[in-house]
């Protein structure tokens, strides 16, 4: 176990932070804890944040040594792997926040009952329980 670590941080690329801010906002129903040009923070729990940077920000930051962001816009890059205590409510809510439904609830070999979107720029978010034993 990595005990040293504090806090995971994931900070997603967005081609828009307003716009996609205005969605994590009604995903996580809470407003950002950071809101300033060139990132948006949302603590989500006490050892986790999600972040939203604008492409062309991290792009000035890695230079010429990767691709621009904007070449992966709607390819899934990552995935957002939340367990929740009501995979109803949150599947409904990110129906009403404007996520693009991929997967509805469904039980899965691993373990977990889960549902899938993607938000704007192709990020997936799934929402999971445990399954009951």
């Amino acid at each position: 176990m990595l005990n040293h670590i504090q806090l995971v941080e994931t900070i997603l690329y967005v081609s828009n932070q307003q716009q996609s801010t205005d969605f994590y906002s009604k995903l996580f129903r809470k407003e950002p804890d950071l809101n300033v040009p060139g990132m948006t923070e949302f603590n989500i729990s006490a050892n986790c944040k999600i972040g939203l940077m604008p492409n062309d920000a991290i792009a000035k930051i890695l230079g010429d040594k990767t691709p621009h962001p904007t070449t992966g816009n709607g390819i899934p890059r990552c995935e957002l792997y939340f367990y929740v205590e009501n995979i109803e409510l949150e599947f409904e809510n990110a129906l009403k926040s404007g996520a693009k439904l991929i997967s509805p609830i469904e039980d899965r070999n691993w373990g977990d009952k889960v549902c899938y979107f993607t938000d704007n720029d192709g990020h997936i978010i799934a929402f999971a329980e445990k399954l009951k034993k």
